[in-house]
Order: C-alpha cells, then structure tokens, then sequence
C-alpha cells in the first residue's frame, strides 16, 4: 500500500515540475505579447528590467567649477569633450575604418589551418567471413586561397569603403560644427536672458522712483491719487517683466547645460555680456565668406564623397563582365594506421595536397551587369546633381546669414541711439516732474519707453553676436580651429 502512494506521488511531483518548466519557457513568450486591451497603458515584467538595466548607462560626470566663469571657447571644450552626439559619430567613424580594413584585407590570401584525428572500426567481408579492422589516422591540413587576378572587383569594394570613411569622417566634423553651433546659440540666449534680468532690475528701480516721487508729492498736496496709482501700476509691471524675465533665464541656462552634455539642473557660471568683445563690422565681403564655405564645409564634403562611392560601385559594376583567376592549395601531413584481425599493425605517413586553379567567368545572366552598371552611372548623376543642390543651398545660407550680420549691425547703432535718447528722455521727464512742470503720465511714459530701449539694446548686441555665430556655422569657420581633433 505504502509502494503504491509512493509511486502516486513520485507521478504528482513529475507532473508539477513538467508544469513548472513549462511556464518557465513559455512566460518571455506572453511578456512580449501585445497588450490585451487598448484602454489603459501596458505593463510587464521586463519594463521593470529595462529600467534596471538603463539605470546602468549613466553618462561620465561634467566637473563644472562653481565659482568660474565660463567663456564662450571653454564652454564649447566642454561640450566637445562631454556631448554623448560626439562619441556616436566618432565610434561610427571608427567602425568605418575597421570596415576599410576588412576590404583591404582581400588583398592577401586566407591560410586556414586543420587538424582532424579520428579512429574507425568495421567489419570487413573477405569470402564468407567477416574480419574485424581498426583505422586510426591524424591529419593536419593547411587550406590557402588567394584571388589572382578579379580585374578591379576588390579595387572597388576598396574604394567604397574609402569613400564611406570619408563621409563618416565629415558626417563626425559635421557634428562639431552642429555642436559648437547649438552651444554658441546658446549661449548668447543666455547673455540675452541674463541682460534683460539685469534691463528689467533697472527699469523696476526707475518705477519706484516714480512711485515714491508721486507718493511724495501726494502727501504734499501736490499730485493726485489716480497719479499714485498710475506708478503703483507701473511699478506692478515692471516686477511682473522681471520675473518673467527670470524665468527665460533659467530655461537659457537648461538649454546650454543639455547642450554640453550635462544635466539640466547643472548650475554654470558665465561671462557677463559687458565682457564679450563686440564686432563693429563685417570683416570680409559675401563672395568670400561663400568662397569658404564651399569648400569648407563637411557636409558639401560628405556629398561629394557620395560621389566617389557611386563611382566605386561603378567599378565593380565593371568588374563583374570579366573573368575572376584564383588559386587553391590544400598540403596534408597525414599519419594513417590498420589494424586488422589476426595482422599486424600497418602504418603509413606522407604529404599529400592539391592545388587547383579556378577561373570564374559568367557568360550569360540575363543582363543583370548591364542593369547593374547602368544604375551605377544613374547613381552617379544623382550624387553629382545633390552636391550641385548643396552647393546652391549653402551659397544661400551665406548670403542670407550675411545679410542678417550687417542688419544686426546696424540695428545695434540704432539700439544704441535709441537707449540715449531714452535715458535722457526719462531723466528730463523725472525731474520736470518733481518741480511740478510735467504730468505723471509723461514720466510713466518716459519709463516705458526707457525699459523697452534697455531691452532693444540687450537683445540688439546678443543679436550681433548670434548672427556672427551663425555665419560661422554657415561658412564653417566654426570647425577649422579644431580640425586637429581626433578624439571626442
């Protein structure tokens, strides 16, 4: 009895495991099912292991100096040095370069080597009797293969992994100029963000002033309420622009930490605005500045590499309508032995191989080699019609970037201008006020105009430096100091 419950128990535990290792196979299947339902979101198992494993691959640290002021080159150092979209391109070029590596390499023969060892038994039939025979062997074999002669093929293949290099080298400065571009940009919204805070201070001392002038002459008999609330209006305003001006800093100073590759929240010290030297004119002519361009400028670089792929793709488009010569040799040191029933051991050992000449030629395949090198030369037009594209689009850029430089310009000396006229509007307009010769309403006025010109002027220099930065992308003077770099 006791047997029989054992056995119904050993057959119960069997069936559980079966069922465990069942569901255990089968669970990744359902995790990666779709979601039942489309009426909430979905849930499982592995997202909680995604996010494990993200937590993983955390950038390296940004040592930012808490008491420096960062300039507009150290900043772009750092974002060279630190910008994740530097080190994808820079292990993209790298990749490119063991790709042209691999196509080199056709060049040289392939020695594989192979050693094989092995023992056979079997009953030979000799008349009506069967005798036992056992083969042992040992054999090492070398197995070398070279391409004699295939008329440009590999020459080809070569080529376009050369051109393919090339454009991800300029594809790599192309994300240093992008970058030194974005970090620029930038930075001047921040100058900006933190001028006008510096613009908007200044304008909210100016409306207490009125306020207590016109609270003042009020407790004196001499002004009215509505004046009084007139500058306690203002003054509201002017602390409302001031904290929506505080406000546009902190995003600035977001958008340039993400822009050297370091958290948001990453507090960074700047040079103030009264630092960074002001151009007061273009120093070069338009034709210039395009004549650079073309042939500065990695992204142009990388379509005319485009070329030089069409045309190796050509190559080997060519190649494929003559004959490929190859050689193959095999040599074996072989060590083979017998023994069979009733005989003595048998040995022997020698060097045995075979060389062979190959020679491969399609002579008919429906013209597929015809097909394929005429979309080769179609490829080839389109890749030069792309850089003739390019090349108008870049001229473009350039006179349009040009063009707005020299509007900055001369909108900072009407800015300027502007700001003078301004100040001393506001000052006549303060102290008429106080001897009683002006209304209220001129002074709040003057104040307006004056915080607008205190705008106008922060943004009319921030904006100078913004379109000189932009000409720089555009040209790609940007990239020419840094073109040494090897490294992200």
């Amino acid at each position: 009895m006791s047997m029989a419950h054992s056995t119904a128990d050993l057959k119960r535990l069997t069936r559980i495991g079966v069922q465990v290792v069942l569901l255990t196979a089968i669970s990744p299947v359902f995790a990666q099912s779709p979601p039942l339902s489309p009426d909430r979101p979905w849930h499982s198992s592995d997202e909680r292991q995604i996010i494990t494993d993200g937590r993983r691959f955390q950038p390296p640290e940004l040592r930012i100096e808490s008491d420096k002021s960062y300039s507009l080159a150290e900043l772009i150092d750092l974002a060279e040095a630190h910008n994740p979209e530097t080190r994808v391109v820079w292990e993209g070029a790298r990749a490119q370069a063991a790709a042209l590596r691999i196509a080199r390499s056709e060049l040289f023969p392939t020695l594989a080597a192979v050693a094989l060892a092995g023992v056979n038994r079997d009953e030979a039939g000799i008349g009506s009797r069967f005798y036992r025979q056992t083969l042992p062997f040992f054999q090492v074999s070398l197995d070398l293969n070279y391409t004699i002669l295939d008329f440009g093929a590999r020459r080809g293949r070569i080529n376009a992994e050369c051109a393919r290099l090339l454009a991800a080298n300029f594809g790599f400065n192309d994300v240093h100029r992008q970058l030194i571009y974005d970090v620029s940009q930038a930075y001047y919204r921040l100058l900006n963000a933190a001028g006008q805070e510096e613009a908007a201070g200044a304008s909210l001392v100016n409306a207490q002033a009125v306020r207590q002038s016109a609270e003042e002459r009020m407790r004196n008999g001499l002004a009215t309420l509505p004046d009084v609330l007139e500058a306690r209006s203002a003054t509201a305003q002017a602390q409302y622009d001031l904290q929506a001006v505080l406000g546009a800093e902190q995003i600035a100073r977001g958008d340039l930490a993400t822009a050297l590759g370091t958290s948001a929240s990453t507090l960074i010290r700047v040079q103030p605005l009264s630092e960074v030297p002001m151009p007061e004119s273009v120093s070069d002519t338009v034709e210039e500045a395009i004549r650079r361009a073309l042939e500065q400028r990695p992204d142009l670089q990388a379509r005319v590499a485009e070329i030089r792929l069409a045309q190796a793709d050509r190559q080997m488009a060519r190649a494929a309508f003559y004959p490929s010569l190859s050689v193959r040799g095999s040599p074996s040191v072989q060590s083979l032995y017998i023994l069979q029933q009733t005989l003595p051991w048998g040995h022997s050992a020698d060097l045995t191989g075979v060389v062979t000449l190959s020679l491969n030629w399609t002579v008919f395949d429906g013209g597929a080699r015809r097909s394929r090198l005429a979309e080769a030369e179609a490829t080839i037009r389109a890749a030069q019609a792309r850089v003739g594209a390019a090349r108008d689009r870049i001229q473009d850029q350039v006179w349009t970037a040009y063009s707005n430089l020299n509007t900055a310009l001369r909108q900072r000396e009407a800015a300027t201008a502007l700001l003078t006229a301004a100040t001393q509007s506001y000052s006549a307009a303060l102290e008429s006020y106080n001897y009683g010769v002006r209304n209220l309403l001129d002074v709040t006025n003057a104040q307006k105009v004056l915080a607008q010109a205190r705008s106008t002027d922060i943004l009319a220099r921030t904006q100078v430096l913004a379109a000189l930065a932009n000409l720089a992308f555009r040209t790609g003077d940007a990239i020419q100091l840094s073109a040494g770099r090897t490294h992200p």
